[in-house]
């Protein structure tokens, strides 16, 4: 009861603090000072370049910009400090540089408003570089009044709701998203360094294929045809391959019609690439350089720390076939089971639950997810999945049970799977029927038959390589984020009743 008083005493006094905000605008705007006929403010530097700079800086002029989050009003002059995209500024402000009147308008201004502050770069007693202010400028009115503390974590729910009052609170939130900003331009200057091409295709889809995911679904009135929102980004980025181009990627968002967790958002950024003419030991290789590669450019080191545990991507990383994985850990030789029976008792004797559906390859990979996946730490590369788990892929020549494929892991999670790309469209056309046949069984997430996907692939595709990244995982791990929803700005919530 208490703390629901605390809080009903804290909304009047935002209500009260939100009409006294309205009366200043009024009387501003009835003075002929209304901020929102600006247009434009010439801003010549953020607050880290001035810093950075000082020297060259010292007492010259320049114009910052940003909220005002702080004011210390002491007769006829005042500190207060300006928060920008880089980070703060403080300015001072006195009475005979800036004027009276304008001194007096400074005064009434509140924590939250938008300003501009014009003057000469300085060096306070305390050692403070600062700006000596010619002239403030109210460039916007903050109607709303800020937390108090916000970072805090006294209402996750509601920095993500309101992740635009997380950003102004939260120093370390902006720079999470500066540099999931970075890293995704790192990825594009690695791939275009490597002639990679990058493409778009389709969202709206009439079969979406390509993962093993329940798909969202809508109706297009304008051709009144049933259409799914995509779940990756597969077949349409190797229907591109057959047409030529050798190498393309895309980086998208995807939809998948699954749960909420911290590593699971149902729309999230995937990053898919396709290469001619290589196999999945050359997508091996580009994940490691493009892993490293990143690293070096986003945070200036290839060693990263995740919640405490450091991880180096220098070191070539660890290579292990799904097989030796669950021997390993599980102490399970799936070399020596031969039949479906044998499976399902081993499944049995290590309390592995299973479907009816499940056959060999799905209850081997079962064990790998119970066993295996948590001990995944440094960087892993997991090879030659069973066949029943992996319709579009290659099969391994010497063993049709297994196919071509790796799952790169770190820190226990999944953050990408890789092919070499199943081109015989006959066999192709047999791993879609043992799809259908699954979804028939009550398998939502089983692949559908494409029919032009078929037809491209009977036209003829090259040996290819290609590979799927979980970009928001990746911005996770190189920014020691704990859950997805901290690495996206406005991640899915359930809608609050004045939302609808």
């Amino acid at each position: 009861m208490a703390e629901m008083q605390v809080q009903a005493d804290a909304q009047r006094e935002m209500s009260e603090q939100h009409k006294i905000r309205l009366e200043k605008l009024a009387a501003l705007q009835e003075a002929g000072k209304d901020p929102y006929v600006i247009t434009k403010y010439a801003v010549s530097h953020h607050s880290a370049q001035i810093k950075a700079d000082f020297e060259n800086l010292e007492g010259q002029s320049v114009a910052v910009a940003g909220r005002l989050m702080s004011k210390r009003v002491m007769g006829k002059a005042s500190f207060c400090h300006v928060q920008d995209l880089e980070g703060s500024m403080q300015a001072y402000v006195a009475r005979d540089s800036i004027g009276e009147e304008a001194y007096k308008d400074f005064k009434k201004l509140d924590i939250g408003d938008m300003i501009g502050v014009r003057g000469e770069v300085f060096k306070t007693k305390t050692g403070e570089i600062s700006v000596h202010a010619s002239e403030v400028t109210l460039l916007s009115k903050s109607l709303q009044v800020l937390p108090e503390k916000f970072h805090g974590l006294t209402n996750t729910d509601m920095r993500y709701r309101q992740r635009y009052v997380d950003l102004i609170m939260n120093a370390d939130v902006r720079d999470t998203f500066i540099k999931r900003s970075k890293i995704i331009s790192a990825i594009r200057r690695y791939l275009d360094g490597q002639g990679f091409m990058e493409v778009e295709t389709p969202m709206l889809v009439s079969n979406a294929g390509g993962a093993a995911a329940k798909p969202f679904e809508t109706h297009f009135n304008a051709l009144n045809e049933d259409v799914k929102l995509r779940i990756s980004l597969e077949l349409y980025l190797k229907r591109l391959i057959v047409g030529g181009m050798e190498r393309v990627y895309e980086i998208g968002r995807v939809f998948r019609n699954e749960g909420l967790d911290t590593r699971h958002n149902p729309e999230f950024t995937l990053m898919e690439l396709y290469q001619a003419y290589t196999d999945y030991h050359g997508m091996m290789d580009l994940t490691e350089n493009l892993y490293r590669f990143v690293a070096q450019e986003v945070l200036g080191t290839t060693k990263i720390t995740y919640n405490g545990v450091e991880m180096d991507l220098g070191k070539p990383f660890a290579r292990i076939t799904m097989l030796d994985a669950v021997k390993q850990y599980a102490g399970v030789d799936f070399n020596a089971i031969e039949t479906l029976d044998e499976a399902r008792a081993a499944a049995k004797a290590h309390n592995i639950e299973f479907e009816p559906r499940h056959k060999k390859g799905d209850i081997l990979n079962l064990f790998f997810e119970e066993y295996v996946e948590k001990h995944l730490v440094q960087p892993t590369f997991v090879m030659d999945h069973p066949v029943e788990i992996s319709p579009l892929t290659k099969k391994k020549p010497e063993n049709p049970a297994y196919v071509e494929r790796f799952e790169f892991f770190m820190n226990g999670w999944e953050m990408a799977n890789a092919y070499s790309e199943l081109n015989d469209p006959i066999d192709q056309r047999a791993r879609f029927a043992e799809q259908e046949a699954q979804f028939a069984a009550g398998n939502e997430e089983a692949n559908h038959t494409d029919e032009d996907f078929l037809y491209a692939l009977e036209l003829g595709m090259p040996p290819t390589g290609g590979i799927g990244f979980g970009i928001d995982r990746m911005v996770m791990l190189l920014t020691d984020s704990p859950a997805i929803r901290d690495v996206l700005f406005f991640p899915t919530m359930k809608s609050l009743p004045n939302d609808k």
